[in-house]
């Protein structure tokens, strides 16, 4: 940690981490916005393209420190010159990509070794670069979305569930949040048309990615294109997530943490939905390959669920009829889902959240057979 003639005050002992991220986050804000307005749109400058290169995981980056800053906030301050043989600046070196390391690892590691340095004005540049870099990350890579909130489901950990608008009936002029927004060329002067977002997707933070219902029914036109949006929510966070790697602080911006639950609540939604649509596929996938006969020689599954601790789906594989000559029944079915219930309640791989969903998924299971048993 720096010391304060760097500009940065000791966090120690100011209690618990957040509220030391809180005060980490508050004191560089302060900083940048105490730089002249010269150096600060220098430092939005840069910012981009570090953030760029830092998201994408790129192999290398080169960065421009400022020409002057201020070290520390005050009514008198001074821009203090940095040396011009310190202003250059890169990351990721040809030794770093042969062994595989991006600039993901590789900034952090310079910034850390600049903020390091005896010379004041340098360090205060570096920490500056990563702030401004963060910043950009949180507030112009990622779309806002809308005001939305969501409340947790029994037994659940993470609030997923939109509560209902009560704005009013539906309005016949409509923000860009929304509707889709198309431009046709040859409607030129008329405008652009708005295709609205049915009721279901304008519950959640950024609608245009939904694709299920609180029903699970597809909003989309199919299954791929639902996949897509779960992917380019998964996108979203990845890139969020970002910004709290290269600056742990930055949890603490109001817009960081806006973001963060908008789309967290509504990856989580989706991601279950889109497990459950898979499930149900999966069941009439069974019983029409049952009716046919075809189900013989023994049967496994690989049942889809939404991992709410890697916000990813994974698959949960278990043996419903062993490989032979085994003639299908129904009851195996309800037999191997009630057996794998068994094994997951005491299962601590899974959080409490995703337990639920799982067991949620094979007590469909299981039901959709038991009323087949002879």
């Amino acid at each position: 940690m720096a010391d304060q003639t760097h500009g940065v005050h000791s966090i120690h002992s100011l209690g618990s981490p957040a509220e030391q991220l809180g005060e980490e986050y508050e004191q560089q804000k302060v900083l940048f916005e105490t730089q002249p307005p010269i150096v600060q749109r220098f430092l939005e400058a840069q910012a981009r393209q570090v953030a760029e290169a830092f998201t994408e995981r790129a192999l290398h980056v080169h960065f421009t420190l400022p020409d002057r800053v201020v070290i520390a906030a005050g009514v008198n301050s001074q821009a203090q010159p940095l040396p011009t043989a310190q202003r250059e600046q890169s990351a990721g070196r040809f030794t770093d990509r042969l062994i595989g390391k991006t600039v993901y690892d590789t900034l952090r590691e310079r910034l850390a070794a600049l903020e390091l340095s005896p010379e004041p004005n340098v360090a205060t540049a570096a920490r500056l670069i990563r702030f401004s870099a963060a910043m950009h990350i949180v507030h112009s890579m990622l779309p806002a979305g809308r005001s939305v909130t969501y409340k947790i489901a029994e037994d659940d950990e993470i609030p997923t569930l939109p509560v209902e608008n009560d704005a009013g009936p539906d309005s016949a002029i409509m923000a860009t949040t929304d509707a889709i927004t198309e431009e046709g060329g040859s409607d030129a002067g008329r405008g652009n048309l708005q295709v609205p977002f049915v009721p279901a997707a304008r519950r959640f933070y950024l609608p245009q990615w939904v694709a299920f219902d609180d029903q699970d029914r597809l909003l989309v036109n199919s299954l791929g294109e639902a996949e897509a949006h779960i992917a380019s929510m998964q996108q979203f966070l990845n890139i969020l997530f970002a910004a709290r790697s290269l600056a742990p602080y930055a949890i603490a911006d109001e817009e960081f943490q806006k973001k963060r639950y908008g789309m967290l609540g509504q990856l989580i939604n989706q991601g279950r939905a889109l497990a459950r649509y898979q499930t149900r596929e999966i069941i009439r996938a069974i019983q029409v390959r049952a009716e046919a006969q075809s189900l013989n020689r023994g049967l496994s599954l690989d049942l889809p669920y939404f991992d709410d601790q890697s916000l990813e789906r994974k698959t949960h594989h278990f043996v419903i009829i062993p490989a032979g000559r085994i003639m299908f029944v129904p009851a195996f079915v309800v037999r191997a889902a009630v057996e794998e219930q068994a094994k997951i309640a005491q299962d601590t791989r899974f959080n409490l959240s995703t337990r639920k969903h799982l067991l949620g998924e094979l007590q469909e299971l299981g039901d959709s057979f038991e009323s087949n048993q002879e």
